[in-house]
């Protein structure tokens, strides 16, 4: 385990050279007119080379446009079920995670995460995006081997090392044992991603149990707060904690009291923290979606229900894992520097306000 009591090496920061000024190119906010009031010459100016994105079109010779996102299934979906945790290797149609979309341009170059429920779902399409941005990922699930297997093949296939962290992060033991043990594998950690949840429906609050109440806070809030702990004495300045917190913390669904309560106690929760860390210069963020098609779904859902999952928002359909991705890597990069306190919502232009 890492001595404590020794400096940490800051996450490596690929695109520290664009925070420099470059002598050669104009001030595009003041350096307009020059000293005798000429009009200088834009050398940023359309059609040359050192504007065109990766990956971009340039109009002015004539390519065609990037393509249009994939087509992704609506409902209706097969009524399906399955038993919690549920896998996505059983799900119909199958999830994309960004196995065969997702490019990577070195924005976490070097650096090192852990994330949890990372086998699947939305930890699954982070894990996938994150090492194939740079970065060396460890994985936490509760019991799903399989899934978990397929993403460390995925993440060492983009030349990353993957570690994987089966048990509950309901313990506070496990959480400090992972923690500890992404810093031993690796020798660092850059980024915490805290993305495990549970959850269950039900009709009337005296369905509930207290075993399925205290499950659901230990799992989904409780381990945030154990995991956190534990990280942030290994993390330097520049280092970011994700939280996954969901619509139902604005809007919460009534047969989902239990989740929808964790939920807006991880936002709560991720405020709090990132003003208690901003002094250290590690960020604290959350990230909002919506309806996500993840093993959670038939797992806990009628199958009824799961075939029209995602149909009352404005995109008629529930989002791929993929879709969540970006705002991931976005809240993880250094570039993001100031970006902290704050929810990004994903939730297919229903708006949460």
């Amino acid at each position: 385990m890492q001595d404590r009591s020794s400096p940490v090496t800051p996450p490596v920061m690929p695109n520290a050279s664009l925070r420099e000024p470059d002598p050669g190119v104009v001030d595009q906010r003041q350096g307009q007119i020059d000293p005798a009031g000429q009009h200088r010459v834009d050398p940023n100016r359309r059609g040359d080379d050192n504007t065109k994105q990766p990956g971009g079109s340039n109009p002015d010779r004539g390519e065609r446009p990037a393509p249009a996102r994939p087509d992704y299934p609506k409902p209706p979906f097969p009524e399906q079920r399955q038993e919690l945790p549920g896998t996505f290797r059983a799900m119909d149609p199958r999830p994309d995670h960004g196995e065969d979309s997702w490019r990577g341009a070195g924005r976490l170059e070097g650096m090192a995460a852990l994330i949890t429920g990372g086998d699947s779902g939305i930890g699954r399409a982070v894990a996938i995006a994150y090492a194939r941005e740079g970065a060396d990922v460890a994985i936490s699930y509760l019991t799903e081997t399989g899934d978990a297997a397929d993403t460390a093949e995925i993440v060492r296939a983009a030349g990353r090392r993957c570690l994987l962290l089966p048990g509950d992060v309901g313990d506070p033991a496990h959480c400090r044992s992972i923690v500890d043990r992404t810093v031993q594998e690796f020798g660092r950690i850059d980024i915490l991603v805290n993305n495990a949840a549970h959850q269950d429906t039900f009709e009337n609050i005296e369905d509930i149990t207290d075993g399925e109440w205290q499950r659901t806070f230990a799992t989904n809030i409780h381990a945030m707060f154990y995991l956190a702990k534990a990280a942030v004495p290994h993390m330097a300045a520049g280092g970011a904690i994700i939280n996954t917190a969901s619509i139902n913390a604005d809007m919460p669904n009534p047969t989902l009291l239990a989740y929808a309560t964790t939920k807006g106690a991880i936002q709560n929760f991720t405020g709090g923290l990132a003003q208690m860390l901003a002094e250290k210069g590690i960020r604290v963020n959350c990230v909002a979606p919506g309806p996500v098609w993840t093993p959670l779904i038939p797992a806990s859902m009628s199958a009824e229900k799961v075939a029209k999952f995602g149909e009352s928002y404005p995109m008629k359909r529930p989002a791929q894992p993929v879709e969540l991705a970006a705002a991931y890597v976005m809240l993880a990069e250094p570039m993001a520097s100031y970006v902290s306190g704050a929810t990004l919502a994903v939730t297919g232009g229903k708006p949460l306000i």
